[in-house]
């Protein structure tokens, strides 16, 4: 067996929350700033374009070629991937100046550089500004409404302080991930709405497993200091955290590296998520109780309180 970190650990993570927090603050308004300055570079699902789907009759499509031939014709944004069945293949471009005349431009020139041979023209559409708001809307929504179920889910099961620590650890790393698209300019699709959802579900499991061991250490131990106790907790769950994020970086490394040009954002975006959310599990989510005012006998009162009321009955 391969060990990667020692059983016995003792490191003093909450030593560290003194350059962690600034940090954290630094990369958190530096995120924002990019956001408000550069904004970020939405895909054609954001900001509306022409969709042709077709289907080749001569055997597999060559992606290659097809993307080269429809990026010669300089329509800027050119998305071009395999869909369903490797004869399937859909093409994307960003839309263009020149209202409705410049869109069916578009369409005529790919089926021109294509060909008619050999090729089925399964679906071509416009995709309006309209639909490009209401893609936003729902990505806004559904990246919101995992949050706030991140909220009642865990004030129910846990304490609040846990609840608050978790969704504040959560939205660091959905904002310095939207840092990171708005400061490298990566193409801003529905892949990275999902990518973000993704990347909010490791980070929740990451700091739920800590605050789990947190809880238990925090019932064991009566009269130590919170922060000693935090340092136990995450060291005895800090194996854990290293080979879950090692094992899936080797995973995003390979889809990164082998997955082609289309799946690149998105795999470049969760190896981002996976850094930065084993880094808000320990020196984030874990010192945010100490601020937050967590008190070990906090859980002692309760279950006492639970321990009276069922003796009662």
């Amino acid at each position: 067996m391969i060990r990667l970190i020692p059983d016995d650990t003792a490191y003093k993570f909450m030593h560290h929350r003194r350059w962690s927090f600034p940090l954290s603050a630094l990369l958190l308004v530096g995120s924002l700033v990019m956001f408000g300055i550069n904004g970020l570079n939405l895909g054609i699902d954001f900001r509306g374009g022409t969709l042709i789907e077709i289907q080749t009759t001569d055997g597999p499509a060559d992606i290659g070629n097809i993307r080269q031939a429809v990026g010669s014709l300089n329509f800027g944004d050119v998305e071009v991937q395999e869909f369903g069945s490797p004869t399937e293949v859909l093409i994307r471009v960003e839309q263009q100046d020149g209202g409705e005349t410049a869109q069916q431009n578009v369409i005529a020139k790919v089926r021109q550089v294509l060909g008619e041979d050999n090729i089925n023209y399964r679906r071509v559409e416009v995709v309006g500004p309209r639909v490009s708001g209401e893609l936003t809307r729902t990505g806004i929504i559904a990246v919101l409404s995992a949050l706030f179920a991140v909220l009642v889910y865990i004030w129910f099961r846990f304490e609040w302080q846990f609840a608050v620590g978790a969704v504040l650890a959560t939205m660091h790393d959905v904002i310095l991930t939207i840092g990171m698209f708005a400061v490298l300019q990566l193409d801003f699709n529905l892949a990275s709405i999902a990518a973000i959802l993704t990347i909010v579900g490791y980070s929740l499991n990451d700091t739920v497993v800590v605050y789990d061991r947190i809880r238990e250490t925090l019932r064991k131990y009566k009269k130590r200091p919170l922060a000693e106790l935090l340092d136990v907790a995450i060291n005895q769950t800090l194996s854990r955290t290293v080979l879950t994020s090692v094992t899936t970086l080797l995973a995003l490394g390979s889809l990164f590296f082998f997955g082609g040009e289309v799946i690149r954002s998105f795999t470049f975006a969760m190896i981002w998520g996976v850094f930065v959310g084993t880094y808000s599990s320990v020196f984030m989510a874990a010192p945010l109780l100490i601020f937050l005012k967590l008190r070990p006998q906090q859980l002692h009162d309760e279950e006492d309180g639970d321990t009276v009321g069922a003796g009662s009955v």
